[in-house]
């Protein structure tokens, strides 16, 4: 599947017991980050477990163009041979990122304190999506932007000649901006630091500290401060990614609402500020839980258990917890139809402005699959109709949003009739073995 080339409509039909091993691919957030910081050290850094979909592929065709050596072997293992901090050259291309508001951002933030120019564009889902809430701590260290209008791609970042440490609150709960932030802050002198009121997942700053940089977390009134100490010498690592529960959450949840299934998925990370889903899924009487729990490259790893759970319930989701499971709310808005009773989920005003509008684009498709849900700016509430009783039978567009499609082939599998999507090719920017992976548990999931 490719999420940039021809649309592919996707069915998906009623299923038998889901059952078996689901070996998800590699933690995206976590893929992104090894590559960036792997092309900002001196030496070699090895990662396996890379996530090879196609939001991944082109950070590390990003970081090619501005001068990193990455290569991948028969085996399957990623080799960067970094430039250093400070040292990435200025790319002859413009970067195309596809998909990927992860990579360009976090690209943005590591070149923008470097003296070169770089335009980026990416394909039509994530060229309308807003750069202004990176581009704007970017000029703080002395960058410039120029976009179309609204702050949108395509985007010229002209890198800061001489650039100068932040003290930067984020006003959003973001990773992306803070992460973005954070690695502007490696080529300024001094001390960059980032104010977040909202703890937001934490892999940029375990995995700094992890590469040699001299980064510091408190919790003060103020909310989180990170202080990160400038134009560090990074040292190269070995890096196991682990697999991510972004991921893991479509196996999870499909097991979750169709009888008789019982899935393992192992090795998933369960970084606390990622982790929120399952959490969730627990107090709705989720039959989820952990095995042989421990500790892989300083993130906490886990393997899931996900069995039939007849009797979910419907909650109200903390909107606390909304910032380490803000990817999973449109598949938790699956599960919430098949409970009992109302989910509520407010705070999630960020769903908005994602890779779609995700809770316009979820309530239109639940909504013509017979579910009832209520919704507003910053909120929404799906009337769960309980096991067996959520009708299907409909045709949901996916706005080029991979996670949009995902949870709505999910959908199909416990609904009564078959529920399609009308193009499920962005799907491979994230999750590439979808398809052999759901039909290896016995999903049954047609093209066309």
């Amino acid at each position: 599947m490719s999420g940039h080339g021809t649309p592919i409509p996707m069915v998906s039909h009623p299923s038998g017991a889901l059952t078996g091993t689901a070996d998800v691919p590699g933690d995206k957030s976590i893929s992104h980050r090894a590559l960036i910081l792997g092309a900002l050290c001196v030496g070699e850094t090895v990662i396996t477990g890379l996530l090879e979909g196609d939001d991944v592929l082109d950070t590390a065709k990003a970081m090619r163009a501005f001068g990193a050596e990455v290569t991948r072997d028969d085996g399957g293992t990623w080799r960067v041979h970094g430039v250093g901090v400070g040292g990435f050259a200025e790319p002859e291309q413009v970067i195309d990122c596809g998909n990927s508001g992860t990579g360009v951002r976090l690209i943005m933030g590591a070149m923008a304190t470097s003296p070169i120019t770089a335009t980026f564009t990416g394909d039509a889902s994530l060229n309308k999506r807003p750069m202004a809430r990176v581009t704007d701590p970017l000029a703080l260290f002395g960058a410039r932007a120029v976009g179309r209008a609204g702050g949108r791609l395509p985007m010229t970042i002209v890198g800061a000649d001489y650039p100068v440490p932040v003290r930067y609150t984020v006003p959003v709960p973001s990773a992306q901006v803070k992460s973005a932030v954070l690695l502007a802050g490696l080529n300024a002198p001094g001390q960059t630091v980032v104010i977040e009121r909202e703890a937001t997942r934490d892999h940029t700053e375990r995995m700094l500290a992890g590469f040699g940089a001299e980064i510091t977390t408190e919790a003060t009134d103020e909310g989180r401060v990170i202080t990160l100490t400038g134009q560090p010498e990074l040292i190269p690592q070995t890096i196991v990614v682990p697999r991510d529960p972004s991921s893991a959450a479509f196996p999870v949840c499909a097991a979750l609402i169709t009888p008789g299934s019982d899935v393992l998925v192992p090795n998933i990370g369960l970084n606390p500020t990622r982790a929120g889903l399952f959490t969730t899924l627990r107090e709705m009487r989720a039959d989820l839980t952990y095995e042989n729990e421990r500790e892989e490259g300083g993130e906490p790893v886990a393997d899931l258990r996900a069995r039939f759970s007849p009797d979910l319930k419907g909650i109200e989701v903390p909107p606390e917890r909304a910032a380490s499971m803000i990817d999973e709310y449109p598949v938790l808005s699956v599960v919430a139809a098949f409970a009992q009773g109302a989910t509520v989920m407010r705070g999630v005003k960020e769903l908005r402005v994602k890779e779609s509008d995700r809770i316009e684009a979820m309530a239109t498709g639940l909504r013509a699959g017979g579910v009832t849900v209520e919704d507003g700016p910053d909120w929404w509430i799906v009337q769960g109709m309980g096991h067996g009783r959520v009708p299907g039978g409909q045709i949901c567009a996916s706005h080029l949003d991979h996670r949009i499609a995902m949870s709505f082939l999910v959908m199909g599998m416990a609904a009564n009739a078959p529920v399609s999507v009308d193009d499920a090719s962005p799907i491979a920017t994230s999750f590439p073995v979808f398809e052999p992976l759901m039909a290896g548990l016995g999903a049954d999931i047609q093209r066309g």
